[in-house]
């Protein structure tokens, strides 16, 4: 796309996706409410799309379960996996007008601190930084109380009753964990296995300033991907061990270097920069989808997190970053190593068993000691207090009432004395068939919202003076336009004919008949129809159309009657423009 207009892209795309439809701030009649927007028509079928491209790369494609669980959640659901604990922000309140910020934020952005120190510094250390830096309120110029930490989940009530605390979803991915036993049982109580969720969420951001980028309500697609952490990923990591990762280490990070590592899958496993095969996997498929949205390779990069940066449940992170031209890069996945920290936590908190069984290719036999209580001797010698004895030496170690034997001629069960005629020791074989244990976790997570405006930023060019919307076809919110040349002589009939046709055909048409044709064009091009169809005197004659190219310009010629089977293959990206029909000179 040839773009020679120098613009602002953010308030260009801003102002075009107010104007044509795709989203706007939500509540404006009411002054607006920070966070929230509403998408149009346009833009929810591209939010759709997107959100159908994730499908079908991970649920089609990769064999990933889909579930669904509700936005409101239990307390304890969130206290035993950290995040009531640990979802917090640093958060500065004006003292003249009581607006609050992002403490870490007003760093970045007026002393120019790194996100890399701001994210690591005590309450105490932004205090300093602040009034050293002299940042005051952005918007009225007033001091700062004292900073504090501000959870960003969104509490409520369950119910009437005021002591049933529940929380709004940050994240999808706890719906999912704790369904994991059912969900074990519909994958048939196979690893691996991976569950994903596309949903809304919630967080009580401080002051999201940024659009789409930062919301308080955002559609989250978390996916938890369970398997055995002793088993070797396999099939999968060859069809993509030798895509490349441009990966930003940690240790570049800590020098301020943001020279990135080009390494291929299989390079970044054998030197262990990526812990996990199944991680990297992912990792690969996350920069597929981004191209397939319209983000080239070298537009794109995974920064690994450093210690202070990942989230409690994470052994390792690492995250996508897209370069947008305001934000500069921008995270729109996260890939996580979560181990067995969420399923284990959960069956502390809940008491619920969360283990898988194991079977080994061959059983296991082993010898162990074990103490077996005489009760014949014990009960002479405790009388009431046996049974309890007992009970003692049945949980004791073996080997250590050995060794009390052997070394004292007696073993003390608690305050209990007790002598070796008490008790049997011998030797027992037992046949292990299996183990029983916790699956380990990778997560990969996208912001759908996000991935949104990055495919309304990528697409979007100038043309002659004209807005041109590149979307890849599979992911434009309308397929074909379709355009009678003049509403008169029956041009206006074959063109409502040829959009019923179409669409029982299953492709998303708009109908445009007013304007000139031209007009028609460009409303086309600024929405993004890959193809325009025109119905023209010749199409009542012959039963030929014209079809557009939004990108090229170009024109073909076609039959009516080759139509469907054209565009079916056009979408699916089996044929190009140049072979839906006869090329016409312009």
């Amino acid at each position: 796309m040839d773009d020679t207009t120098k613009i602002d892209k953010f308030t260009a795309i801003n102002e075009l996706a107010r104007r044509r439809g795709f989203f706007w701030n939500s509540y404006e009649i009411y002054g607006g409410a920070g966070g929230f927007v509403a998408y149009g028509p346009l833009g929810t079928r591209l939010k759709q799309n997107i959100e159908n491209k994730l499908r079908d790369i991970f649920v089609k494609q990769v064999g990933i379960l889909e579930m669904e669980s509700p936005i409101i959640t239990p307390g304890k659901v969130f206290e035993a996996s950290g995040h009531v604990t640990n979802f917090k922000e640093p958060m500065v309140e004006c003292v003249k007008c009581n607006k609050r910020f992002r403490a870490d934020h007003l760093l970045e952005e007026y002393a120019k601190i790194s996100s890399v120190d701001a994210e690591k510094m005590s309450l105490d250390e932004i205090q300093q930084a602040l009034e050293k830096h002299g940042i005051k309120c952005p918007d009225c110029q007033g001091d700062f109380n004292p900073p504090q930490q501000f959870l960003t989940m969104f509490i409520t009530t369950i119910g009437p009753y005021s002591g049933a605390t529940g929380y709004g979803r940050p994240e999808a991915a706890q719906g999912i964990f704790v369904e994991f036993n059912r969900l074990y049982a519909m994958a048939r109580e196979k690893l691996p296995f991976g569950v994903i969720q596309i949903g809304h969420a919630l967080r009580n951001e401080i002051s999201p300033r940024q659009g789409l980028i930062r919301l308080r309500e955002f559609t989250i697609c978390d996916l938890e991907f369970f398997f055995d952490p002793e088993e070797p990923c396999c099939r999968l990591l060859k069809e993509v061990e030798n895509e490349i990762l441009p990966i930003l280490l940690c240790e570049s990070r800590l020098k301020c270097c943001e020279d990135t590592l080009n390494i291929t899958v299989r390079e970044a496993l054998d030197r262990k920069i990526v812990k996990s095969e199944w991680q990297a996997f992912f990792m690969a498929m996350a920069k597929k989808l981004l191209v397939e949205i319209g983000v080239p390779p070298e537009k794109q990069r995974f920064i690994e997190k450093l210690t202070w940066e990942k989230a409690h449940y994470s052994s390792q992170s690492f995250d996508q970053e897209v370069l947008l031209d305001r934000h500069g890069w921008t995270e729109v996945s996260g890939h996580a190593y979560r181990t067995d920290y969420d399923l284990g936590s959960h069956m502390k908190a809940s008491g619920a068993d969360m283990r898988v069984f194991k079977e080994y290719a061959k059983p296991v036999e082993t010898e162990q000691l074990a103490v077996k209580p005489v009760m014949a001797k014990l009960g002479p010698v405790f009388k009431k207090e046996a049974g309890k004895v007992g009970e003692l030496l049945a949980k004791a170690d073996p080997q250590v009432v050995k060794a009390a034997f052997e070394k004292d001629g007696f073993y003390m069960a608690d305050t209990y004395k007790v002598l070796p005629e008490h008790v049997d020791i011998s030797s027992q074989k037992t046949v292990e068939r299996g183990k029983r244990f916790i699956p380990h976790v990778v997560e990969p997570s996208f912001g759908s919202d996000r991935l949104f405006y990055v495919a309304l930023e990528y697409a979007y060019g100038v043309k002659d003076d004209r807005v041109v919307m590149s979307f890849p076809r599979s992911i434009a919110p309308t397929q074909i336009g379709v355009y009678p040349l003049m509403n008169k002589d029956g041009l206006e009939e074959k063109a409502l004919e040829l959009q019923k046709v179409l669409t029982q055909e299953g492709f998303t048409v708009e109908l445009d008949e007013t304007g000139s044709i031209g007009r028609r064009y460009a409303r086309a091009d600024e929405a993004g129809i890959p193809l325009g169809i025109t119905i023209d005197y010749d199409t009542l004659s012959e039963g030929t159309v014209t079809i557009r190219d939004r990108d090229s310009w170009q024109q073909v010629r076609s039959q009516i009657k080759n139509l469907p089977e054209l565009l079916h293959k056009y979408f699916q990206r089996k044929i190009n423009f140049e072979n839906l029909g006869s090329l016409v000179e312009s």
